[in-house]
């Protein structure tokens, strides 16, 4: 929808300009006469900042100013002036830019949530849709609250799962550079020590191996990596299509052990949302619509795609996503009871606290696992580099004694 510059005057003939939003010019007009404003001038305007502008804010700093914005909103303070105050406040230039923006168009008519809807690198879908329904119903401070806290709750799951495996993937990389860094530099220095006994037959066979892998990893090695970027680039943008993403999150749920714990997260991430926006009065079909892309997998969206048209003939919830195989019976059991109680928001919101704890430590446990498993395969690894070196080298001082 384009925005139009206006220039009018009031009943009392004071001339005024601003900025309204409209489908046409006709349209414009129109608004602005339902304001009880006489329009002078009324033109095509030019945005504050381009609409959908890529401009990112991370998770826990759009928490703090849900929570610092519902906290002045509750103090009294005009929607207005708190949006001020908290655009000067910040040090943050993406968010003083967003802020702005947002303080421009309220105060020249806009919603909030349609504006902050231009910015989806900085406020989520669950977010817009929760202000939305809390400024139509009156609750818009108790809107931001909730926002806020499951924003902070989400920044604290993704902080720990990346603290978790921060660990491994550190020894991962570590221990490949070290066993690479053997094999190529290290390993081919004794090649020309070992030449008489691969002549005589007498190498052992985990000695030639090892020589004749470090041969092709100097000679080809550079052909290997170059092949192994051109795979990952062409994965990369193949998951950026439906297709390539459906097939890694279908691979992802069907991975031994973890596959277990993506499914808990999603479907933790799909009750957290449904719940939060059922409670702040948003219609059930539009929250399936927004949790089901809340959830992070593509397979359990398609469930709860199948489960809003399943309600939109007449259905319960839990009975379509039970035959879609792709949420716990337990998870399924507990939604069936909550409809027929009339608690579907209170008890999805526990689950999804029960699911995060239990699965927090499934993964805690199976990290703590991983590290000595890795350090054992890293140790074996450069044990069979050494013995592969020193067979051959005691059987040469063997025969010289």
């Amino acid at each position: 929808m384009p925005d139009f510059a206006y220039t009018a005057r009031t009943l009392t003939g004071q001339k005024v300009t601003g900025m309204i939003a409209a489908q046409s010019e006709r349209e414009a007009i129109s608004l602005l006469a339902g304001k009880t404003l006489f329009p002078l001038e009324v033109a095509v305007g030019k945005d504050y900042l381009a609409p959908g502008a890529k401009l990112k804010v991370r998770g826990n700093v759009m928490a703090g100013v849900y929570n610092q914005l519902a906290a002045l909103l509750r103090s009294g303070v005009p929607l207005l002036r708190s949006l001020a105050v908290l655009r000067d406040q910040t040090s943050n230039k993406n968010l003083k830019a967003i802020l702005t923006e947002v303080h421009h168009r309220v105060e020249d008519g806009a919603s909030m949530a349609d504006v902050m809807q231009r910015f989806p690198k900085a406020f989520s879908e669950m977010a817009v849709n929760m202000v939305r329904a809390g400024q139509e119903g009156g609750f818009l401070e108790d809107a931001l609250e909730r926002v806020s806290s499951f924003t902070e709750l989400q920044e604290e799951l993704k902080g720990r799962t990346m603290s978790a495996i921060a660990y491994p993937i550190i020894l991962g990389t570590v221990g490949t550079a070290v066993v690479s860094g053997l094999i190529i530099f290290f390993v081919p220095k004794f090649a020309v020590m070992f030449d008489k006994l691969r002549e005589r037959g007498e190498l052992p066979w985990m000695t030639d191996a090892l020589l004749n892998f470090s041969n092709f990893s100097r000679q080809w090695g550079w052909l290997v990596l170059i092949a192994a970027a051109v795979a990952w680039a062409f994965a990369y943008i193949r998951l950026q299509t439906e297709e390539g993403r459906l097939l890694s999150d279908r691979l992802k749920l069907k991975m031994p052990v973890a596959g277990s714990i993506f499914q808990a997260f999603a479907v933790a991430r799909f009750c957290r949302v449904l719940g939060t926006l059922l409670h702040n009065g948003v219609p059930i079909l539009k929250a399936l619509e927004i949790s089901r892309d809340a959830s992070g997998n593509k397979v359990i969206s398609q469930a709860v795609a199948a489960a809003a048209e399943n309600i939109s003939s007449g259905h319960t919830l839990a009975q379509p996503l039970a035959s879609s195989g792709h949420f716990p019976k337990m998870v399924v059991e507990m939604i069936a009871v909550a409809e027929e109680s009339n608690t579907l928001d209170k008890v999805l919101v526990d689950m999804a606290d029960g699911i995060e704890r239990r699965t927090t430590r499934q993964l805690d446990l199976l990290v703590k696992l991983l590290e000595p498993l890795m350090l054992v395969i890293l140790a074996a690894v450069i044990l069979m580099v050494v013995i592969a070196l020193l067979v051959p080298i005691i059987k040469m001082a063997g025969a010289l004694g």
